[in-house]
């Protein structure tokens, strides 16, 4: 029984880890902002991560396009358009949602939508 009950919460530990690069491609649409404790209503934006780096960020009208990378140990996020480059902390990632940080855009959250 002892056993069994070690390799059930060994299971359950692998299936809650972080996720990787390959659950971070698709469209994530903003839900929510909030910098210096100041929640903000999200304004129209997503973010689309393709394979093989690839970025394109739209907010309303507009579209950019960069690249992407997220560290090995999958806690940063490096977003670089043209000659800016962002590296944002990931505080929280799953398949649906992902919440990230960085000093000048404060907190932001996105889930992931579907094509």
């Amino acid at each position: 029984m002892k056993p069994l009950l070690i390799l059930s919460f060994c299971l359950i530990s692998l299936a809650s880890k972080a996720q990787t690069a390959k659950e971070l491609i698709g469209k994530w649409k903003l839900v929510k902002e909030t910098k210096d404790g100041v929640v903000k209503a999200p304004r129209e934006a997503c973010q689309i991560f393709k394979d093989g780096g690839e970025f394109k960020g739209v907010n309303g009208n507009n579209s950019r396009n960069g690249k992407w990378k997220l560290s090995d140990d999958n806690k940063e996020l490096t977003i670089k358009i043209s000659i800016i480059s962002l590296t944002f902390s990931v505080d929280y990632f799953d398949a649906r949602k992902r919440v990230i940080t960085n000093d000048k855009t404060g907190t932001l959250e996105y889930e992931k939508v579907d094509n």
